[in-house]
């Protein structure tokens, strides 16, 4: 059976051509052949058939700014299109592989492995109620793309869809065709460029659109397959419990964002309120034209006529207006009130659910009642699907964690408790938790929550932020914003705080209540090696302990993969957070607290990014409680989220993962590793951290850094309402993790995601290590294995060649110093990695390779126009417009930006 209509190769192949016609018609036949022209030459030194790059060289050194634009636009447009192509053959490969079933990490395929290990159906139902996936998409600045052009290249999307998987008359594909010459036309036309930066509101909207129009659609899909899955393999019933929530940063994470105010948070809550209420009554009324089923051919139960009559007593009026328009049909009645009651919900009007949970109980008490009439067939195709929709999104459609840097609240507490005589500020560390547990649980305030004034602007906002958060749980419910992270934490102190703050503001009330899930976010060397001072005195600690109580007793630990990783580089980065995964998960053992791991992982290779069910498997096992939480950024969230197959297929390898894991977990609780293999990281680890520690501390690094990347143009790019760095100052302890990655992988030389490997493992080999070892822990460890797997990654995307135009930026003196040690590093790591794995290229993937190979002669003129417009030392406008569409035209090429 033919799925599909075109293969790969046809639509890149039409798409180029396509895009050739546009330039020409919209520029000038020099413009298109100049264009051409490059990207030959480019192609034919790529494929060895010209010994240099002299002849884009010289074409590039000729051209004029007007037409340095249209070669910028021309290549990064032609990689939006090419990035279509590919997704669309990541569909075609889904679609295909699960027809003929052979799709690896589905839903399926990890249910039959638990049955092939003998797993039976209460110790897979056990897995089921542990699994909690939260994926958490944050506004971190990483996409490049302008929604504007996000949205004209969903429409190419949809019509490359309709012409691989319609059958179509030649009128109709001729009609499609001529669409999309128009929408790259459109697109063509459209500035890549922002003109402005985006306000928080555009990337909440951002989030949003995800969430609302792609995964509410899905998420009923996954749970069908799994319940199929679980029928074809077990007998019995096996009830399949809530497996996904979704939340969010976007609108709500402040930690060095000005921009997110109390109001912006309040109309990020409301808006997503008001997207998903809709989308329920929509649903609701679908229903109704299904369930026509009149009174005498179906026998109601009395749990369905209990709360048909509740509903009615509720809403008298429209139970009179149901009654009249469907007198014999009890379930269009039910549907008829429950419409109203979510369109009453926040309503000054009575009768309006106040909460899902009351929704979701008439949802089921209606497939109960379809059951009992020997209806299934019914309640599992339309309505189930529903309840499923709605026991993951409520009214909320994703919960918002908010987060802020701990030195917020520690001034904001120092100044408004100075008001009332005592001086926090001069306390040492035992003297805070001591004076915060005992305001905590003492009766009244400390601190008046509604005067500010006096207090510093920050401080002013802190408080002003809880006071408001108290008004939004009552509004839209404590579960539509329960979870605060605090960035920077180092202290017991810097969690208690936040407790503190949340006890003054009426969020806290212990013992018995506690509003928040308050995550403290370990990511500096010194919070991580004191995982234990600040997680043990908070477990012995009697205000928190009375808080977790009240929280059911899940403790919820936030991972910062990204400035680790700047912190210590990359292989010392990874360690270090695998072994404080194992402490954190043995401490909250020894106190009898579930924990609730969150990994904030970015979209690069360095920031935790690669697959995420790879990395999910390759988490120690004291680690997998079932629950897990991690952060979907930039254009990562457009590459899993934007179409509905992609989508689909990323939750379910997440699920087939968690699941494997969390049994992997139960079978065995504690993961052994052979101590030669522990011992070889930690030497590994150490060298490569200290040589990275180096290479950073090189006098004039931050110059060359500066010099050599494009970081100054990253800077005011217009990407996110987010400042580049944490204050003024030039020093890659202030950069953001983000544009740090940035700027190294436009610059071809993505030290973030290798560098110091190589001195690490040589640093184990000369201490008597051996390469057997090595190769041991690569086949047999999956931390050892993923971590190798995605720094080959990094390495194949870096290009040595062109990161030496970058570098010839830099003053002669600050160029000779470091980059020969980076090339150094680079060649040795290539070696070292490609004798563990025992490949002879650095890509296990077959198709990643042939992504590179048809990508690197599209981004190489990029950056070589790059190089030349950031060695000008004057800039014009159009210049200057040019050089930014080159950062965004090579992201679109290496599909990564942070």
């Amino acid at each position: 059976m033919n799925l599909h209509a075109r293969e790969i190769n046809e639509d890149v192949r039409e798409l180029g051509e396509l895009l050739g016609e546009v330039i020409e018609a919209q520029t000038s036949t020099e413009g298109f052949e100049t264009v051409e022209n490059i990207r030959t030459s480019s192609i034919d030194y790529r494929r060895g058939d010209a010994d240099d790059r002299d002849d884009v060289e010289r074409t590039l050194d000729r051209l004029s700014p007007d037409m340095q634009d249209i070669v910028a636009r021309a290549f990064t447009t032609y990689f939006e299109l090419i990035n279509l192509a590919e997704e669309r053959q990541r569909v075609r490969e889904i679609r295909e592989g699960s027809q003929e079933g052979v799709l690896e990490d589905s839903v399926t395929d990890a249910v039959e492995k638990l049955s092939e290990r003998g797993a039976d159906p209460e110790t897979l139902e056990q897995v089921l109620d542990d699994v909690l996936i939260e994926p958490t998409f944050t506004a971190h600045p990483t996409e490049a793309r302008r929604k504007t052009v996000k949205a004209k290249l969903r429409s190419v999307a949809n019509d490359l869809e309709v012409l691989d998987e319609v059958r179509l008359t030649d009128s109709e594909q001729e009609d499609i065709e001529d669409d999309l010459a128009a929408e790259v036309t459109s697109l063509w036309q459209t500035p890549q460029v922002r003109d402005r930066r985006p306000e928080v509101t555009d990337e909440a909207l951002n989030v949003q659109w995800y969430i609302e129009n792609v995964l509410f659609e899905v998420i009923d899909e996954v749970y069908d397959e799994l319940e199929d899955a679980i029928d074809e393999e077990y007998d019995g019933e096996i009830d399949v419990p809530k497996l996904y929530e979704f939340r969010s940063w976007a609108g709500s994470d402040r930690d060095g964002n000005p921009f997110v105010t109390p109001e912006i948070t309040e109309e990020t809550l409301e808006r997503q309120r008001d997207v998903v209420l809709p989308l329920y009554r929509d649903r609701l009324k679908e229903l109704s034209g299904v369930l026509s089923q009149d009174a005498s051919n179906i026998d109601t139960t009395d749990a369905f006529d209990e709360r048909l009559e509740e509903h009615k007593e509720a809403l008298p009026g429209v139970a009179s207006e149901a009654e009249e328009r469907y007198p014999d049909e009890p379930y269009r009645q039910k549907l008829k009130l429950m419409r109203e009651g979510v369109l009453r919900v926040g309503d000054v009007r009575s009768g309006g659910y106040s909460d899902s949970s009351d929704l979701l109980a008439d949802l089921r008490a209606i497939a109960d009642d379809l059951r009992a009439n020997d209806a299934d067939v019914i309640a599992e195709a339309h309505v189930d699907p529903l309840i499923r929709k709605v026991d993951t999104f409520g009214f909320t459609l994703a919960g918002l964690d908010m987060r802020d840097h701990r030195k917020m609240h520690t001034d904001a507490i120092a100044e408004t408790v100075d008001r009332e005589g005592i001086d926090y500020a001069d306390m040492d560390e035992d003297e805070r938790v001591e004076f915060l547990t005992e305001a905590i649980l003492q009766d009244g305030q400390i601190v008046d929550m509604e005067d500010v004034d006096g207090l510093s602007d920050d401080s002013a906002r802190v408080i002003r932020r809880f006071r408001k958060l108290a008004d939004w749980q009552r509004e839209f419910g404590v579960d539509a914003i329960d979870t605060y992270a605090i960035s920077w934490c180092e202290e017991a102190s810097h969690v208690l705080e936040v407790l503190f703050l949340g006890d003054q503001a009426g969020i806290v009330d212990l013992p018995g209540y506690c509003g928040l899930d308050i995550v403290p976010l370990l990511e500096s060397k010194y919070a991580l090696d004191g995982a234990r001072r600040i997680m043990g005195t908070l477990f012995e600690n009697d205000a928190y302990e009375a808080a977790l109580a009240a929280r059911n007793g899940v403790q919820e630990i936030m991972l910062g993969y990204s400035d680790s990783n700047k912190e210590n580089g990359y292989l010392a980065a990874n360690w270090s957070l695998y072994r404080n995964q194992k402490r954190l998960a043995a401490i909250t053992d020894d106190f009898d607290v579930e924990m609730r791991l969150f990994h904030g992982r970015g979209g690069s290779i360095s920031r935790g990014g690669g697959p995420m069910n790879d990395a999910m498997l390759a988490l120690p096992n004291e680690t997998v409680t079932g629950q897990i939480k991690f952060t979907e950024q930039g254009e990562a969230i457009a590459e899993k989220y934007a179409n509905e197959a992609i989508a689909e297929r990323n939750l379910e390898q997440m699920l087939n993962a968690q699941v494997r894991s969390r049994y992997n977990a139960l079978e065995e609780p504690v993961e052994e590793i052979p101590d030669a293999w522990e011992e070889a990281m930690e030497t590994a680890s150490e060298a490569a951290r200290q040589k990275y520690e180096s290479l950073l501390q090189t006098e004039g690094f931050v110059e060359f850094f500066e010099q050599a990347t494009p970081i100054s143009v990253i800077e005011n790019l217009n990407m996110g309402s987010r400042p580049a760095s944490r204050s003024g100052d030039r020093s890659v302890e202030d950069l953001r993790a983000i544009p740090w990655v940035f700027s190294w992988t436009q610059a071809r030389c993505i030290i973030p995601g290798w560098y110091s490997i190589a001195t690490g493992l040589q640093a184990y080999l000369d201490d008597g290590g051996d390469v057997e070892t090595l190769q041991e822990m690569y086949e047999e460890w999956p931390f050892f294995q993923t971590k190798l797997d995605n720094a080959s990654l990094a390495l194949a995307r870096t290009d040595f060649d062109i990161a030496e135009e970058y570098a010839a930026l830099a003053d002669d003196d600050l160029r000779e110093r470091i980059f020969p040690d980076i090339r150094q590093e680079y060649e040795d790591t290539v070696d070292i990695v490609t004798e563990i794995t025992g490949r002879d290229s650095l890509l296990k993937r077959e198709w990643l390779e042939q992504n590179l190979d048809r990508r690197n002669p599209y981004v190489d003129p990029l950056n070589l126009l790059q190089v030349r417009l950031l060695a000008q030392s004057h800039l014009t406008e159009t210049e200057r417009r040019t050089l930014r569409l080159t950062v965004q035209g090579i992201a679109a090429g290496m599909k990564n930006t942070g």
